[in-house]
Parts: structure tokens; C-alpha cells; sequence
């Protein structure tokens, strides 16, 4: 606090305190610039700490064809695992075959997976009989299981390396600042030149001059945006599903999920109403 109020004018101001926000801040303060970050509540508090906890490379992405991104990803899942053990574990998964062609399939498909991987994969895939499918996962149908296969991904803690990633970017003398929403920007000639702020704690308030402000607000980008220019922008986050709710139930177990493929949720039908 002692910076931001000796500060007369900042290179960037980083609304949002997640992931994103987190990262630019770090990216910034290690190139040289005088960086400074606003989160309104905790570090993570949103999306960051409510992720599927998996840091994968994206064996979906592989079945789709984009190659380029799932070289990229999982480069950083090795690297992440290399540069944070302490947040990342080696995580096994079980691919189950029910039908013949799903052993050749996903097995060619993770070993190339595997691969791609290279020096920073987790280990190998592998094939695994009906036995050994069911001794890794007993709760499995087994009426029809030919096999399965195993193959390795990552697994983080997501709210944790938040934390970390905004003590590198203190370490790089950033200021990051929680429980500090921002309540307004400050233009000169229709420009952003920065932003209104208020402590949450004391309640003192602060205009703090910037020469860019970044918008990684996440699900708040809307509120954000509508500092700027009211409702005239084209919005961002959805507000409501256009579609009705048919049917949902319970699965008590992992057989039961396997077994049926999917999950009965939001069906397929429009609300009419709702357009």
C-alpha cells in the first residue's frame, strides 16, 4: 500500500487477481515494467480455483487434429511439473474398451500421445486386459469390457500455484493488491489512463494513474466494460442458457457413468421463450 500511495503513475494496471491476471503481472514485472494488480476478493477466488485440476496436454485436442496445440500444452505440463513439484503429480488414468475397435484406437492414440511428449512425458501408456482393468477399477461394468488402456496426465492444485505465481510476480517487484475492487476508471479525452480503486478494509479510496490497463476480470468483464462505455459493447459472458432443462439425474456410480456414455442434462430442446 505504501507503493501504490508513493507511486504517481503506473506502466500497467492489471485488473483481476486469477490466473490470467496473475500471469500478465508476472510477465510484465520480469520484463522491467512498474506493474500493479487489483483483485476484489481473494487471490483465485473465481474460476482459478474452481478448474478440473488437471494440467493435461489434450488428448481431445489430438483426436480433433490439432496437433500444434497439444505439443504446446504438453511441453508445459513437463515444464510445470519440473518447475512446481509441489503442485503438480503424475495422475493415471483408465480408458475402458467396451467395443473392439476402441483398444487400437485409444491405444495408437495415447502412444502417439506419449510421444509427443517426449523427454518431459509422465510415462507410458499401456494396454491392459479385462482383468487388469477391473483390478484398477473394480466399480467398472463388466458385462462387455474387452480391456482398457492407462495412459498418464498431470494434476495441480490450481488455487495454490495462483498463490505462487503472485509471489513471483512480487519477487519481481510488482505490487499485487486483494480485497481492492476497482469502482471506476479515469480518462483524460475519452482514454483509459486508470482506474478507481477502494480498500476494502480501511475503505480509503485511491485514483491510481496507469499507462495501460489490462481487463482480466474473467466472468466480471462485463462490469468492467460497462465502466468504460455503459451497455454499449457487445457482451461478453452469458447471462442465461437458452435452453430448458428436460431431465437430470443421479449417478450413483462410475459403472453407471460408463455404462451410459453420458450424463442426462440440458437437453437438446430450445426454451422459446427465452429468445
Amino acid at each position: 500500500i505504501q507503493q501504490l500511495e508513493s507511486t504517481t503513475e503506473w506502466d500497467i494496471c492489471i485488473i483481476g487477481g486469477g490466473a490470467t491476471g496473475l500471469g500478465t503481472a508476472v510477465d510484465a514485472a520480469t520484463r522491467g515494467f512498474k506493474t500493479i494488480l487489483f483483485e476484489q476478493y481473494d487471490f483465485a477466488k473465481g474460476t482459478s480455483s474452481r478448474s478440473t485440476k488437471l494440467v493435461h496436454g489434450g488428448v481431445r485436442y489430438l483426436q480433433q487434429g490439432n496437433v500444434k496445440l497439444v505439443m504446446e500444452a504438453l511441453k508445459e505440463r513437463g515444464m510445470l511439473l519440473k518447475n512446481a513439484p509441489h503442485l503438480v503429480k503424475n495422475q493415471k488414468f483408465i480408458v475402458p474398451n467396451y467395443q473392439w475397435w476402441e483398444g487400437p484406437f485409444y491405444g495408437i492414440g495415447l502412444k502417439i500421445y506419449d510421444w509427443m511428449a517426449g523427454s518431459l512425458g509422465l510415462g507410458p501408456s499401456q494396454f491392459l486386459s479385462k482383468e487388469e482393468t477391473l483390478e484398477l477399477a473394480p466399480t467398472l461394468e463388466p458385462e462387455g469390457l474387452r480391456g482398457g488402456v492407462i495412459y498418464h496426465d498431470g494434476q495441480f492444485d490450481d488455487a495454490r500455484l495462483a498463490i505462487n505465481i503472485a509471489e513471483t510476480a512480487a519477487e519481481n517487484n510488482a505490487v499485487v493488491l486483494n480485497y481492492f475492487p476497482v469502482t471506476g476508471l479515469l480518462k483524460v479525452n475519452d482514454k483509459i489512463c486508470g482506474v478507481k480503486v477502494k480498500d476494502s478494509l480501511s475503505g480509503k479510496e485511491y485514483e491510481v494513474k496507469s499507462k495501460a490497463v489490462i481487463n482480466a476480470t474473467g466472468v466480471f468483464t462485463d462490469g468492467i466494460l460497462n465502466m468504460d462505455n455503459g451497455k454499449d459493447h457487445e457482451e461478453i459472458i452469458v447471462t442465461e442458457i437458452p435452453y430448458q432443462v428436460n431431465k437430470a439425474r443421479l449417478i450413483e456410480s462410475i459403472a453407471d457413468l460408463v455404462r451410459d456414455k453420458q450424463i442426462e442434462g440440458i437437453s437438446d430442446i430450445r426454451d422459446e421463450s427465452s429468445r
